[in-house]
């Protein structure tokens, strides 16, 4: 049977426990594995192997796989890679259930085969596989430390996955000089078998886990992915640390989306689309996962933060601004509440400036006024390192209140200073009460908490997105039609017919192959008009001189239809033209551009930004993974820079969102059910005043190299 899909209970949870490569040598891995498993509180069973025998820890040394009893839960396979094979063998034989293959030599260095086969032997056995190249899995559900890095690890509720071994081992130690507590630590190596969707979909469903913190470098199953992420319980947060931040990834050109699309930009949108929280760096993760884990969301998206210096209480409101946390900014309800904790020359005003003097009744007093107001959703105290109050008698008052008030409303605190209010910040972490020394981070790690409250928010109010009527023989027939003629980008003609069929609007228009029914064209149309060049040869029009706009008379369109013709055969001598373009000429609106591209991880995208010709320079653009509900399409016009221009900036009249949400919404679902299509630019799409629609001008559609 195959092993896919089943339960990683074993592996996390196990009765009994084989080490295979096991020594009583120190300084090898097989002795650091054991004395790990040992040292860490562990009361299953320990079955150490190594073909010369020995013993340590006070555990005689088995000298074969052959020699473990039947249904052994858990192997850690640390040998040389050329022997793994025979070991794995022999633990399917003995009804071993999972397998930890710590041996690196595998697909990592190019011995794709050999992995491959140790992966067959676990689907022939039933057996679930983690590896190979990996550090190993600790579990605070069994005390159980089967990894080869520092043994020192504090329990919590964090659980930590990292595809990369050594990044892994130092995150252990970094979370247990942090004082993180962690319910699980798991390297995913190769990803043979276990994969990070795996993981997730355990600890989705494991008790001791709130946070699921994940180092990943590539994601070769984006859209799974996703879908599960999607299904994880509200009481449970994924933070993601993604490395390669750079736009090299980039490989599809052919059209504005392509080439704007880059690797780290789909890979952030995805997790915005999906809940996730990606960090910037360990710092940021560590800091979002510390707040995450011990306290609730908020009910409300009102925050007041609490300070004994204007100065902090400044870059408090700034970093708020930055990172998404909603202040309070109601005058008489402050003034209410607050007026009688602070004193005549402190300010009511979020931030609450207690001032200088300010000790551990004043703290208390105002915090105590902010966690039992109704109105209050997320209370930050800050402390400025003073010469008149103790800063560890403040530490305590937040501590006090952090465990009253936790499970009612979410608390941070930052404590500024020297040595002495680090020792503060030190002492209630190891209290485990979410405190910080830069308050920057701390408003950080609040708003990570409020982004995924909007999040769960936004799912429960989400609508399931409809299949859109899309004629899909008409579609194919227009595609089959294009590779019989060897091209796999369309002409203007052809992508009209697709994208008319979706329903999109565009600009009336029609291809025509000659100048007499140029001028019939566009006298049927009417000036003003628009000429472009038809090519699939020549992407972009307006650099070649293949595009002339407001033609008004028949006299600039005879000469603008001449000119085309020069201008291309002059840049682009070998280039196919297949005729001019003639099209009504639109006056007014605002241009946007909506297109659709494939990612290598999460397969079809959309994209909606502000168009024209300098997208690419201005790369005001934002992506989601395909298809999207219509309010994910209006949300999307909002995560524009420019989007105060489409609802009316500096008098100017609100454009047609509605309208353009529709067309976004329309060919993201193109590109989902059209598997042919590779890319899709809608550039420009003018939007017109509320109520008065949209059209796209031009259309440019490329298919895939190699038919679906």
């Amino acid at each position: 049977m195959s092993s896919q899909g089943r339960p990683l209970k074993g592996l996390f949870d196990p009765g009994s426990v084989a080490v295979i490569g096991a020594s009583s040598t120190e300084g090898k891995i097989g002795h650091t594995l054991l004395k790990n498993i040992v040292t860490s509180g562990y009361e299953g069973d320990i079955y150490p192997i190594n073909i010369k025998g020995g013993e340590a820890f006070g555990i005689e040394f088995l000298t074969s796989v052959d020699d473990l009893p039947d249904g052994v839960d858990l192997a850690v396979i640390a040998i040389p890679a050329k022997f793994v094979k025979d070991s794995l063998k022999g633990c399917g034989k003995r009804g071993v259930k999972h397998a930890i293959i710590i041996s690196s030599g595998f697909s990592e260095v190019g011995n794709v085969e050999m992995e491959e086969d140790l992966v067959s032997i676990a689907e022939d056995y039933g057996m679930r596989l983690l590896g190979p190249n990996v550090f190993g899995v600790y579990s605070s559900t069994a005390d159980l430390n089967a990894t080869f890095g520092p043994a020192k690890v504090r329990k919590g509720n964090i659980a930590l996955i990292s595809q990369s071994g050594a990044l892994g081992i130092a995150m252990i130690g970094m979370t247990a000089e942090q004082y993180l507590g962690l319910s699980a630590i798991v390297s995913v190596g190769n990803k043979s078998d276990i994969d990070d969707m795996d993981l997730v979909d355990h600890f989705a469903h494991d008790h001791e886990s709130e946070v699921i913190m994940i180092y990943m470098e590539g994601l070769p199953k984006g859209r799974e992915f996703l879908e599960k992420v999607k299904d994880m319980p509200d009481d449970k947060a994924i933070v993601a640390i993604k490395a390669g931040r750079s736009e090299k990834g980039a490989t599809a050109v052919a059209s504005h989306t392509g080439s704007l699309a880059g690797s780290d930009r789909i890979f952030s949108a995805a997790f915005e689309q999906g809940g996730i929280l990606r960090a910037k760096d360990l710092r940021e993760a560590f800091d979002w996962s510390r707040l995450i884990s011990s306290t609730v969301l908020p009910e409300r998206e009102k925050t007041v933060i609490i300070t004994n210096g204007g100065g902090i209480g400044v870059l408090a409101a700034d970093a708020a601004e930055e990172y998404g946390v909603p202040l309070l900014d109601d005058q008489t309800f402050l003034k209410e509440t607050f007026s009688d904790t602070i004193p005549p020359f402190g300010s009511t005003k979020n931030p609450i400036d207690l001032t200088g003097q300010a000790g551990r009744e004043e703290y208390e007093k105002a915090m105590r006024a902010a966690l039992e107001s109704d109105e209050v959703g997320a209370v930050v105290g800050l402390y400025c390192e003073t010469g008149v109050t103790d800063p560890m008698e403040t530490a305590e008052v937040m501590k006090t209140l952090y465990e009253e008030y936790k499970d009612d409303k979410p608390m941070v605190f930052t404590f500024t200073g020297g040595e002495f209010v680090n020792e503060c910040v030190e002492w209630l972490r190891k209290e485990r009460v979410p405190a910080f020394i830069e308050t920057d981070d701390a408003i950080s790690s609040m708003g990570a908490l409020f982004k995924r409250k909007r999040f769960i928010k936004r799912m429960k109010d989400g609508v399931v997105s409809e299949r859109i009527d899309l004629d899909i023989e008409k579609i194919e027939e227009v595609i089959n039609d294009v590779r019989e003629a060897g091209r796999t980008t369309l002409l203007e003609d052809e992508a009209r017919r697709i994208i008319e069929n979706v329903g999109i609007p565009m600009a009336e228009g029609k291809v025509v192959s000659s100048l007499e029914e140029c001028i019939d064209v566009a006298e049927d149309i009417g000036y003003p008009v628009v000429l472009k060049v038809v090519s699939e040869d020549i992407i972009h029009k307006t650099e070649a001189g293949g595009l002339v706009l407001d033609l008004e008379n028949r006299e600039e369109l005879i000469d603008a239809y001449q000119a085309i013709y020069s201008n291309c055969k002059s840049k682009y001598p070998d280039a196919h033209i297949r005729g001019i373009s003639v099209a009504e000429m639109l006056h007014g609106g605002e241009e946007v551009i909506v297109g659709g591209t494939n990612d290598p991880s999460f397969g079809p995208v959309v994209m909606f930004g502000l168009g024209g010709v300098y997208v690419e320079v201005l790369k005001d653009v934002v992506f989601r993974v395909a298809p999207v509900t219509r309010k994910e399409a209006t949300r999307m016009m909002g995560d524009i820079n420019a989007f105060p221009v489409l609802v009316g900036a500096r008098g100017q009249k609100r454009k047609d969102l509605g309208a353009l949400s529709e067309v976004i919404y329309k060919l993201s679902h193109l590109m989902y059910e059209v598997e042919d299509i590779s890319e899709i630019d809608l550039n420009p799409v003018k939007a017109f005043d509320q109520g008065k629609g949209c059209k796209a001008v031009d259309v440019a559609i490329t298919l895939k190299r190699e038919a679906v």
